[in-house]
């Protein structure tokens, strides 16, 4: 699977792609994430100018539209597979475990991380991307959010983890709506509280029933939401 990156800060990646599973995903050719700085399609040398104040007045500045248009164009070509896009908004399609797994299914994501006040409304008309938000909140860029998308996903490709179900078991993975249960390992003891009896004994059905009533009970108490359904918005 590719990700391309479009970017005003490229360098902000660096230490995240070489850490951990990722670093080991991409040595293994399980991945492969690629990074593009918006300015190199501006026009305006040497300053390299990709904003500009918006029409009607208000604070801050857009991205331009003819730059960003330029950019994606050139960066779609780079591979003979189309690119499936995502620009990265607060006013996108929030962001869940289940479009993580669509994404997943992709051969190609071009993530679009807008800065400032956001991309001129053009980009969105003329290239026509899918706008996602991780959440209700703003951050300085969209690199973030990047970040978190290509974490999510990645660890559903075929090999990066070490262990398949890792990923299978996890809470909201494929349509699960409880949290996962508590997990313990050595010691069996610290400070007074002990790991439950139950995991201890080697019955793996009895093991199952407690794991699966835990889940519910803390999926009650933190997520309720989750079991009426609440908080699924893209049904």
């Amino acid at each position: 699977m590719r990700f391309d990156v479009v970017t005003l800060f490229p360098a902000i990646f660096d230490g995240y792609l070489t850490q951990s599973l990722l670093e080991k995903a991409i040595q293994r050719g399980l991945v492969d994430i690629q990074r593009h700085d918006l300015r190199d399609w501006a026009q305006d040398t040497p300053h390299r100018k990709v904003d500009d104040r918006p029409f009607g007045g208000g604070p801050g500045m857009l991205l331009q539209v003819d730059v960003t248009v330029r950019c994606v164009n050139a960066v779609d070509e780079l591979s003979l597979t189309p690119a499936r896009r995502i620009l990265l908004t607060p006013q996108g399609k929030r962001f869940d475990q289940r479009m993580a797994e669509d994404l997943a299914t992709s051969d190609r994501v071009m993530l679009l991380c807008g800065r400032y006040e956001g991309f001129d409304q053009r980009v969105t008309d003329i290239l026509e991307p899918e706008e996602v938000s991780i959440g209700d909140f703003v951050l300085n860029g969209g690199e973030v959010a990047a970040m978190v998308i290509i974490d999510s996903v990645v660890r559903l490709l075929p090999g990066v983890l070490g262990d398949e179900n890792s990923s299978v078991q996890d809470s909201f993975s494929r349509g699960n709506r409880l949290l996962e249960y508590p997990q313990y390992t050595r010691p069996r003891e610290f400070q007074g509280h002990c790991v439950p009896d139950v995991l201890l004994g080697g019955d793996h059905g009895a093991i199952a029933a407690w794991r699966e009533k835990q889940s519910r009970i803390r999926t009650e108490q933190r997520r309720s939401d989750l079991l009426d359904g609440r908080s699924d918005q893209n049904d």
